[in-house]
């Protein structure tokens, strides 16, 4: 028996109010397939679907579907369609699911599938149940077909970040793709397995965030050095043009 999904209290966030902002270069840039597209059009699509499900970090050729990709370019399905199966897909799998918990999962994918953050714990508690007792298919099947992202997004363009508060407000919001790729559980689980991190720790960094000092004595060394060569090979082209030295 399907479990009903946990009732949470929906919180007056940002992105639940509607916005009147005009237009420019700091709102998010929307793709959809409503308009007719050309082939170059098409493939930002696809790399702006690409961007939002596995982030840039984890942007190689080897995680693309080709399949998935032609079918969308064909019209044969919509990018709603092509968002389940980057969802549904080995690499997506293996990437985010396999090493995170339930609840940093659908942290993950409220994000980068309805474009906001959890409104509370409850929240997060309520999807984990669902993907818990129904699977990674029908906790994605839930929220793609969800009231939520078919007024937001419907079946034509690629979720986005909604209603972000910029960071020269008073008070601004990372990107989503800032999100680690490992919680601290995953950190210490590769820790136990024998993994050494302390490489990162102090050996190479101070706490202040800079080389250690004789690294940077080196480099000022390099640096001055360099400045030299440079002049000087500039003061003998300059000195060329009047004759003065012949190179």
């Amino acid at each position: 028996m399907t479990l009903p999904l946990l009732s949470y209290p929906t919180s007056c966030q940002n992105q639940r109010v509607n916005g009147f902002e005009v237009f420019g270069d700091e709102q998010p840039r929307i793709f959809s397939t409503a308009l007719l597209l050309d082939a170059q059009e098409i493939e930002t699509l696809i790399l702006a679907a690409y961007r939002r499900i596995f982030n840039e970090q984890q942007l190689l050729s080897c995680h693309r579907d080709r399949y998935l990709e032609s079918q969308l370019r064909s019209s044969q399905i919509s990018v709603r369609d092509f968002v389940r199966g980057l969802l549904l897909s080995d690499s997506f799998r293996r990437l985010n699911y396999e090493c995170s918990n339930n609840y940093r999962f659908v942290d993950m994918c409220l994000q980068r599938v309805l474009g906001r953050q959890a409104y509370d714990q409850r929240e997060t508690l309520a999807w984990s149940i669902v993907l818990a007792t129904e699977g990674i298919a029908g906790f994605v099947d839930a929220l793609l077909d969800s009231d939520e992202y078919m007024d937001n997004f419907g079946e034509d363009t690629v979720p986005y970040q909604r209603r972000r508060v910029l960071p020269q407000q008073s008070m601004g919001e990372l990107p989503f793709e800032r999100m680690p790729r490992y919680g601290n559980d995953h950190l210490e689980k590769l820790t136990a397995l024998g993994n050494d991190f302390s490489a990162t720790d102090g050996d190479i960094l101070f706490g202040d965030g800079l080389p250690p000092e004789g690294l940077r004595t080196v480099g000022a060394v390099i640096t001055v050095a360099g400045a030299v060569v440079l002049t000087s090979g500039l003061a003998a082209v300059i000195l060329s043009w009047f004759g003065w030295l012949k190179i």
